[in-house]
């Protein structure tokens, strides 16, 4: 092992190590802050509430988005809301119990002190987004109103009805360009980040290509952050945005920093499946729908009434019979491998048997028809328009789908990576969810980072580079990494191949889905490991890349990524042949119980896997940080 992973975890009581870190950091004073310079890349919620607070509290910032605008960021497509521990309907809730629940749900894979951190924090953004404005459902007596989610027991989900992430996103993008107006934050669109540039061993800037006239240029800062979401679309077809992808974070990996997991990716229990092998991404159906909506599946595999046709008593409502105490509400990844059970055993529904059925027959006869329509209507309008089913007269069809990604570039308590100056907030860091994230608690944690704890960690670092200015956007170490992407650049437009860019990546899609997917193999995963290099082979040498490089050219971008998505898909395979255990949305055949449950290995992995580049994407260098867990005891997690 050649990383010294130090995860500065402070000593202390749980509950009071954050207080007592952000007493014994490093502060830079008011006066100082304007002094340092700050890059952010990545407006979605991680992003937008970083600049947002650090433009606020003096520093002057650069904000990196490759979209039009911050509103498009894909935070804006979560649909069913955030968790905080307020314990508003008195149901025993608690910071303990959310810290619980995330540890636990995360089948023990994750830091505690992190997520302690998080449930404490949880408290201040709700309080944060409601000054904003954030439209968040009310009870009748005005106090905000709170639904439940898979893998708890409580109700402590705060919901826009399904436009959460849209509305958070729109409070965070007000913040953000109020500081824009100020001068603190310097807003680049369509500037798309293609490296990270080091110098004497720490992050000291980035190279960036304007998406509209292919310029390439580099910029310069005391600190870099990454706030670039996750790497679904290494899946071809997922949950997540088309041009979502891991272009930053892996360069950053490839420039030094861990990235610690990518193995650990999330499959979502209710999506809309796929209806032809054309379809290119797939859509959400939020995870609230859960509450009301019962899953099930036809009894008899030869089944041919529909849905409305075929009696309870020929109805197996799955979950609810496996899982008693949580029923419909357990974690995505229970649900999500309980579906896949019931669709190989051949009883699947839809014209191609490829889903399960999400019911609300029962919701509306008991709530009546105007309860269902105030809670869900702009989903069941979104359901009905991409299927032209009606889900208030027949069940909507659902099955799992590639979705967040636990995964990420490793980081310590203050949220930097193994380059000095190089942080990754919100999904592009692994830390906080472990091997499955519960649902609402992907906004919880970009906004935790952004808005309450990079604010705090970040002045501890940059107190060591007070009046000093940042290395100059001409020094050799930009110039050398802007001719490496200049020259990459070219390369794709020079291949002169035969096949498009989406071929290639919908090729690589089959295969992760295949075999680094659902369930995992040490068979399926060999396999991988040697398809996807021939077929990487294949892709730089037959790839096509029609246009130039000097002007908008979105075949050019898609190449890009796709490329790094090849080095990661090897990276998560090695990850997942490392890792002999099931344990969250990690399930490897080999590792499951009699009831085709995931059966932990804690003895032998009880640690983050943090690869080092080496310069092979098939042969990294593990580094692993042990985890102990000294407030969520080990227990064998159960649902039933």
């Amino acid at each position: 092992m050649s990383l010294a992973l130090d995860s500065k975890v402070p000593a202390g009581p749980i509950a009071d190590k954050w207080e007592n870190h952000k007493f014994n950091v490093r502060l830079v004073n008011p006066a100082n802050k304007r002094k340092f310079r700050i890059i952010i890349v990545g407006s979605g919620l991680a992003g937008a509430s970083a600049a947002s607070t650090l433009g606020e509290l003096g520093y002057e910032v650069d904000l990196f988005t490759f979209h039009d605008t911050p509103r498009r960021a894909h935070s804006i497509a979560a649909q069913g809301g955030i968790n905080a521990a307020k314990n508003y309907h008195n149901d025993g809730d608690s910071v303990y119990r959310l810290f619980y629940d995330t540890v636990k749900g995360g089948d023990f894979r994750s830091r505690e002190a992190n997520v302690h951190r998080l449930a404490e924090v949880s408290l201040n953004i709700i309080d944060q987004a409601t000054a904003q404005g954030v439209p968040f459902a009310r009870e009748y007596g005005g106090l905000l109103d709170n639904r439940s989610f898979g893998g708890a027991q409580v109700s402590r989900t705060f919901y826009a009805r399904g436009a959460t992430g849209q509305q958070l996103l729109l409070g965070a993008y007000s913040a953000l360009m109020r500081q824009v107006e100020t001068g603190k934050v310097k807003l680049h669109t369509r500037s798309e980040m293609l490296d990270i540039v080091t110098k004497d061993g720490r992050a000291v800037g980035v190279v960036v290509r304007d998406l509209v006239d292919g310029t390439v240029s580099s910029h310069s800062a005391h600190a870099v952050v990454l706030a670039t979401g996750g790497y679904s679309n290494v899946f071809y077809l997922s949950t997540n945005a088309m041009a979502s992808n891991v272009t930053a974070a892996w360069r950053a990996h490839r420039r030094g920093a861990a990235f610690a997991n990518p193995c650990f990716t999330q499959i979502h229990p209710t999506c809309i499946p796929a209806s032809d092998e054309f379809q290119s991404k797939l859509t959400l159906m939020s995870e609230s729908l859960r509450n009301d909506g019962r899953i099930w599946v036809p009894k008899n595999p030869d089944e041919t009434r529909t849905a409305g046709q075929i009696p309870q008593e020929d109805r197996d409502y799955y979950l609810e019979r496996i899982y008693p105490a949580f029923g419909n509400l357990v974690p995505r990844d229970v649900a999500s491998r309980a579906s896949k059970r019931m669709v190989d055993s051949g009883r699947g529904v839809g014209p191609l048997k490829n889903g399960v059925y999400l019911d609300f027959a029962s919701a509306i006869d008991r709530d009546g028809r105007p309860a269902i329509e105030d809670r869900y209507s702009n989903l069941f309008e979104m359901y009905n328009r991409i299927t032209d089913e009606d889900p208030y007269s027949e069940p909507m069809r659902i099955y799992p789908a590639p979705h967040y990604t636990m995964g990420g570039l490793w980081v310590d308590y203050n949220l930097m990576t193994t380059v000095p100056g190089l942080y990754a907030i919100g999904e592009a860091n692994f830390s906080d969810h472990g091997a499955n994230r519960l649902g609402a608690s992907a906004l919880m944690q970009g906004l935790a980072d952004g808005y309450f704890v990079l604010p705090y960690t970040i002045g501890d670092y940059l107190a060591d580079y007070l009046n000093t200015d940042p290395v100059p956007a001409d020094d050799p170490a930009f110039t050398e990494v802007e001719r490496d992407v200049s020259d990459r650049v070219n390369g794709y437009l020079s291949a002169n191949g035969t096949r498009s860019v989406d071929w290639f990546h919908k090729e690589l899609g089959k295969i992760m889905l295949d075999q680094c997917g659902m369930s995992r193999s040490e068979p399926g995963l060999q396999k991988a490991l040697s398809d996807i290099p021939a077929l990487h082979e294949e892709f730089r040498s037959d790839i096509r890349v029609l246009g130039s490089g000097e002007s908008l050219n979105q075949s050019l971008e898609r190449a890009q990524r796709v490329d790094d998505f090849f080095e990661l898909a090897q990276a998560m395979c090695v990850d997942a042949l490392d890792r002999e255990e099931s344990c969250g949305g990690h399930f490897r055949e080999e590792h499951q119980t009699d009831e085709g449950e995931a059966l932990r290995d804690d003895e032998n992995h009880s640690y983050v896997s943090a690869w080092e580049w080496t310069g092979d994407a098939g042969a990294p260098e593990l580094n692993k940080e042990s985890l102990e867990f000294e407030y969520v005891h080990l227990t064998t997690r159960s649902y039933k």
